[in-house]
């Protein structure tokens, strides 16, 4: 199974097919991988010891950063990003950690988990999606409902306060319009963070 692959000069982290969110956009719809991954989809969850075995298998030398990004949400396995961040810290400070999140951690937890990302997270990109509440309800199917939308916000708000770099995406058109991406903007930027627009891939 594929517990990290490669894209372009990073190292992507697969820790869980769990989410908690179904978009009608994602990617998993469309793939069982991404960028020459192989298939994405885990056979079971790894455990700690086989992530960092993983990971230990590259050469470390030719990659700058470490996304937390697979098939699934990865703090629906918080503990073991967490660990697993602070493990490669501590091997290499200078490397650049990165967790790519829909946002959902605190309902996902059942806890405020901003906070437990500092000194081990780098960046937090976070899935903005939408300026209206009511979209995100449509688009991004959250298990928690209308719940969803304000503690993504407030995630992203506490997440400013804790690591260096927090960055809130949509998805270009046709999935969102250029004034719905002026609107994400605005709410990015009053939150603390910046607004990163990702291609569409069909």
């Amino acid at each position: 199974m594929t517990i990290t692959y490669q894209v372009k000069d990073a190292v992507y982290v697969n820790l869980t097919n769990r989410c908690p969110c179904s978009c009608t956009f994602c990617l998993r719809n469309n793939a069982p991988g991404v960028f020459g991954s192989g298939p994405l989809w885990l056979e079971r969850e790894p455990t700690d010891e086989e992530v960092a075995a993983s990971l230990g298998a590259w050469d470390w030398k030719r990659f700058r950063e470490v996304v937390f990004c697979g098939y699934g949400e990865p703090t629906e396995r918080l503990d073991t990003l967490l660990a697993t961040a602070a493990m490669l810290k501590r091997r290499d400070p200078t490397l650049r950690v990165r967790v790519n999140t829909n946002g959902l951690s605190d309902l996902v937890n059942g806890k405020p988990t901003a906070a437990l990302f500092s000194g081990k997270v780098d960046c937090i990109s976070i899935s903005l999606n939408t300026d209206d509440p009511a979209e995100y309800l449509a688009v991004c199917r959250p298990r928690f409902g209308e719940a969803a939308y304000p503690a993504m916000l407030k995630f992203a708000k506490d997440a400013v306060a804790a690591v260096p770099e927090v960055v809130m995406t949509v998805v270009g058109e046709p999935v969102t319009s250029a004034d719905k991406q002026a609107r994400c903007r605005a709410i990015a930027e009053g939150i603390g963070a910046r607004l990163r627009v990702r291609k569409y891939e069909s």
